[in-house]
């Protein structure tokens, strides 16, 4: 049996970070991967589907160059599109990834670790012992219980897992689900000949996001010619010869090919965790603060945690777990104690963090709403990207509770709000910070220069001042 410092379990985004920056502090390092270094964020979710996004984009706009007085004839060969994006992910999972793990011991493609006791796995017929565990398995695609759905052939029902793997882009393209995952795919594939339905059971697009930030959206698909049926419940999905027929109670959709973006469930079966009595629900694994299992020394970080599935958090909770596992002092560091922020990659972009204004008023507070429309600015009007807003939810102090961005860049300058709002800067601080001009960025302080002077206008005591002090 070889005796390890730490063990990881799967090499995803979470599994990764623990294991370049504990060998960087010279520990002796096991990681366990059943499938592929990268896990399924570099394999089969955000690496590719931005490779495919913005194929897709540069599509579009070259379908599009008459808006900018260019007059040129464009063969677009869909066929070639998706061989693209594998060579893409080819690339970035080569030799300079595995770098980075050069004094780490892989394990990998050889089967899944299961839990032999609190501080031994078993992968294989081998027996692996170490002091500290990390959980790192991730999710993968939840399939919903519909009627009919389990009888479609395999190579007709796609997931992100075999969605990058296709020969071809579908004709007809029917997507179950309006969230991110679903978002993406719609408005990639239908840029690429596909004519794509998003048929799903919440209110709008985005059911987490801001509701006029989905509207937006959702009026873009319409352009777009993606048609999105909310507040639509499956009843039934069966599939004749190569047409797959989704029946709602209004509609009966043919498509080639149906993607399902339902959500994730937690990759937890195969770890035996009830052999050691670790706590977990549907959500996945339960842990404290400081990202520890009932049991301390095994820590469980991204997707499989439940907290939130998202790759730039589990990197994140990937660094303080292992800070808290070589930290000997009680003092732990708080995953909660970080702003979680998030993107859709659709166009135009959205991007969020903290709360929305629905989630603020629900929570009672005394919040002001300011919100700047990227129609407002020259730069986006000459860059011909004028859909969208910046929303802030604010007080008269200036506060920040939560920012929602919808346009151009969208996910790009959402982080100076995350810095403001991780440090509690206000929305003066923000106004008085030099913006280069004229960048889309601008739009940032444009939105507090609008929170000022809104201030001003309510105030009558500033207004008095002001007129005395200027007057002749």
């Amino acid at each position: 049996m070889k005796s390890y410092d730490l063990i990881v379990i799967g090499m995803g985004p979470a599994g990764m970070a623990v294991s370049a920056m504990a060998s960087a502090f010279d520990l002796n390092v096991l990681s366990v991967e059943e499938n592929k270094v990268g896990g399924e964020c570099l394999n089969c979710g955000c690496i590719p589907s931005k490779a495919l996004l913005k194929t897709a984009q540069v599509n579009q706009i070259s379908h599009n160059l008459q808006k900018f007085g260019i007059r040129s004839n464009i063969f677009t060969d869909p066929s070639e599109s998706l061989d693209i994006v594998r060579q893409k992910v080819s690339r970035i999972s080569g030799k300079k990834l595995m770098q980075a793990f050069e004094r780490v011991e892989l394990i990998i493609n050889k089967g899944n670790a299961e839990f032999v006791d609190a501080h031994s796995i078993r992968v294989g017929e081998s027996i692996y012992k170490s002091k500290k565990i990390f959980i790192a398995t991730g999710t993968s695609p939840y399939i919903p219980k519909i009627e009919g759905l389990d009888k479609i052939d395999t190579s007709f029902k796609l997931t992100n897992i075999n969605l990058f793997m296709q020969e071809s882009i579908p004709k007809n393209l029917t997507i179950i689900g309006g969230g991110a995952i679903g978002c993406e795919m719609a408005q990639g594939f239908a840029r690429l000949g596909s004519r794509v339905n998003i048929v799903h059971i919440d209110n709008h697009l985005l059911p987490f996001a801001d509701s006029e930030a989905a509207d937006v959206l959702e009026e873009k698909f319409k352009k777009e010619n993606i048609n999105v049926f909310n507040k639509t419940p499956i009843k039934r999905v069966y599939q004749k010869g190569d047409t797959v027929f989704v029946e709602t109670d209004s509609h009966l959709l043919e498509s080639d090919k149906i993607l399902i973006a339902t959500g994730r469930k937690p990759n937890l079966e195969e770890l035996n965790l009830d052999n050691i009595g670790i706590k977990y629900n549907k959500k996945g694994i339960v842990v404290d603060k400081a990202l520890r299992t009932n049991i301390k020394h095994i820590y469980a970080i991204g997707d499989c945690n439940g907290i939130s599935n998202f790759s730039h958090s589990a990197m994140h909770q990937g660094m303080i777990a292992l800070i808290n596992a070589i930290n000997p002092l009680p003092f732990k560091i708080h995953h909660d104690k970080y702003f979680v922020p998030w993107s859709v990659f659709t166009t135009p972009e959205v991007a969020s963090v903290g709360l929305t204004q629905e989630e603020a008023l629900k929570k009672g507070l005394e919040v002001v709403i300011i919100k700047k429309d990227y129609a407002s600015y020259g730069r986006a009007i000459v860059d011909g990207a004028t859909e969208g807003f910046i929303k802030v939810i604010t007080n008269k102090k200036g506060r920040i509770f939560g920012v929602t961005i919808v346009g151009e860049n969208a996910s790009e300058i959402i982080h100076e709000w995350i810095l403001a709002m991780q440090f509690k800067l206000s929305m003066f601080d923000i106004l008085m910070t030099q913006h280069s001009f004229p960048t889309i960025s601008m739009l940032n302080k444009m939105v507090c220069e609008d929170w000022m002077m809104e201030n001003l206008q309510r105030s009558n005591t500033i207004k008095k001042i002001a007129r005395k002090l200027f007057r002749l």
